[in-house]
């Protein structure tokens, strides 16, 4: 083998073995079954810093999934069952249009009609939602359920009703018991 071969092959062998930017993940336990996401933080880094920095201080431990309409998403991460805000740190830049897409089974941040305003709160696309790459400015994708989506498929199917001035919120809560990284 040439010089130039052995080095092409020896850098191949390396992209092999370095770990890719989806290796980080998050096991969501939560009253209907676990859901684990694999977390992109080559193309959202900040983003995926703010959740895993929520998951470790335990924010997301006892919330529920508030927000949940069939047809488009399962929205949790700030809200109690008394539907009630837990409080969270500022809010983080938008990462939207990094190459990630709104597709089913991806996890993305919830935010207000401002862009730049994402704070703990997140949803899991329950079908392609391509339009919301770019809609206000987009929601910012940062990683993918690999475990558990027949979860996220239960949960979507959940009878829901008005709470508080809230629409499509669980009528029997779905409950983030906790939140915890993996390797």
């Amino acid at each position: 083998m040439t010089r130039p071969l052995l080095a092409g092959a020896v850098i191949a062998l390396s992209a092999l073995i370095t770990l890719p930017a989806w290796a980080q993940k998050v096991r969501l336990a939560t009253s209907a079954g676990d859901i684990v996401v694999q977390l992109d933080a080559e193309k959202a880094p900040k983003t995926v810093a703010n959740f895993l920095q929520y998951a470790k201080a335990g924010h997301y431990d006892g919330t529920i999934f508030h927000r949940v309409i069939d047809g488009f998403m399962i929205q949790g991460g700030g809200m109690k069952p008394d539907m009630s805000e837990k409080p969270t740190r500022a809010p983080i830049p938008l990462e939207a249009g990094k190459g990630l897409s709104n597709l089913r089974g991806t996890i993305a941040m919830a935010r207000t009609g401002f862009p730049d305003s994402a704070t703990a709160q997140f949803f899991i696309n329950v079908v392609d939602n391509v339009r919301l790459d770019s809609y206000g400015g987009g929601y910012a994708v940062f990683g993918k359920v690999v475990e558990g989506m027949e979860v996220v498929d239960k949960i979507k199917a959940v009878p829901v009703g008005n709470q508080g001035g809230h629409q499509n919120v669980p009528l029997q809560p779905v409950t983030i018991k906790k939140a915890s990284i993996e390797d």
